[in-house]
């Protein structure tokens, strides 16, 4: 009898001992998630360490889901199922969205590239990603998601990524975007996320957080920045799932630049995929002239593609948020500026040139205007689709802190 009762309880130990739940059995204790955001120089995309063995996914602000090659053996989902539906809602504009089969099948979506416009058809399937649980002031536990979400993709597709990065991860306005996938799963209040994208000459990561604030960042005891949000509406567009807002036009030291009417009417986009902002040339040329003309006074360099205006840095004063230049307002919906300074403005190519860091996009760029990663480098964004709305800050140097001063350093919980 004694034997039986110590077999009894050795079997008892092991079955709650043995084997952890799933991850989204039991969401976290905490409302968010945090992730490094790393710039990979050789392409100027970012990437956030959230794949199996600390591969990297690529931040892409316009896609609608996850997407990675897959192993040999995966779960597919049922193309007659909402979730497929939902997946093929948005394809890339350019890629054709092959149909799906008559059931039952395994659901197919159509992915593509953000770097070379490829496009790939792969199955749907379940995947994991690793990411860090957050107070708001530094992580808190490592976990494991289960099941989200995402397409198979071939390899060729990875061509033109930062090398070793293992997929994509979407953030578009999409139910199965990385970041709505997360707030489901785990019960969050908004389906929001912020990114805080590092410079580019910074070796230290940004940051990236997925549910909901504050959010705070060094120095010590914290500077909570969520608090500092401005707001506008964004845009819906029923053919993209990309994040608009509406501009009213731009002004250069507090002075309007005199655009065409209607030609901002679409909205502007914003892009994590795009390094610097692209203008169609009927809104370049009269941005372009009115900085030229609030800076004329500073001696000129010759240009640097893809830059048109270049001046000499050493002529240039510094300040706290920047190159001592006139600062650009961009008046948003709402009667909000969004104003780029110095430091978000001039770009330094080479140590004696620093250039207006906005491209010519051509007479036929569409939308008119797409906002780059490095115009919002060192602010926060907050995208909160589920109240359909952006936040922003302007540069942080302003409050003498950095999108790479989150206290990473603390270690794990």
């Amino acid at each position: 009898m004694v034997k039986f009762y110590a077999v009894f309880l050795l079997l008892f130990f092991l079955c709650f001992t043995s084997s952890s739940p799933p991850a989204e059995a039991f969401p976290p204790p905490a409302n968010a998630f945090v992730a490094a955001i790393y710039r990979d120089p050789a392409t100027s995309l970012y990437t956030i360490p959230a794949a199996a063995g600390n591969r990297s996914l690529v931040l892409d602000l316009a896609g609608p889901l996850l997407w990675s090659p897959c192993p040999g053996r995966h779960p597919t989902i049922p193309c007659n199922s909402s979730t497929c539906a939902e997946a093929r809602a948005f394809p890339p504009r350019h890629c054709y969205n092959r149909p799906s089969p008559r059931p039952p099948c395994a659901c197919t979506a159509t992915v593509g590239n953000p770097v070379t416009g490829a496009c790939a058809a792969g199955e749907l399937t379940l995947t994991d990603v690793i990411l860090s649980t957050t107070d708001g002031h530094h992580p808190t536990a490592v976990f494991d998601v289960n099941g989200i979400i995402s397409s198979c993709a071939p390899t060729s597709l990875l061509s033109g990524l930062p090398a070793g990065a293992a997929g994509v991860a979407g953030l578009a306005r999409s139910s199965v975007s990385l970041h709505s996938q997360l707030a489901g799963k785990f019960y969050f209040k908004s389906k929001q996320f912020a990114l805080c994208l590092p410079s580019g000459n910074s070796r230290d990561p940004g940051v990236a957080f997925f549910g909901d604030g504050p959010f705070y960042l060094l120095p010590p005891p914290g500077i909570d920045v969520t608090a500092l949000l401005t707001y506008t509406p964004l845009l819906k567009d029923p053919k993209s799932s990309a994040y608009y807002i509406h501009v009213n036009g731009f002004a250069v030291n507090q002075k309007a630049v005199q655009i065409p009417p209607g030609k901002l009417a679409d909205g502007v986009k914003f892009s994590t995929t795009v390094a610097y902002t692209t203008l169609r040339s009927d809104v370049f040329k009269p941005l372009l002239d009115a900085f030229d003309g609030a800076t004329s006074g500073i001696p000129r360099m010759p240009d640097a593609a893809p830059f048109e205006l270049c001046l000499n840095s050493s002529a240039l004063g510094s300040t706290r948020v920047g190159y001592g230049v006139a600062p650009i307002d961009v008046m948003v919906g709402g009667g909000k500026n969004w104003t780029i300074f110095g430091a978000n403005s001039l770009v330094d190519v080479d140590g004696s040139r620093a250039c207006f860091a906005f491209v010519n996009g051509g007479a036929k760029a569409e939308p008119a205007v797409v906002i780059g990663s490095f115009q919002m480098e060192n602010n926060l964004m907050l995208f909160d689709a589920g109240r359909s709305r952006l936040g922003f800050t302007s540069t942080l140097f302003g409050i003498m802190t950095t999108c790479s001063n989150f206290n990473f350093t603390m270690g794990i919980m």
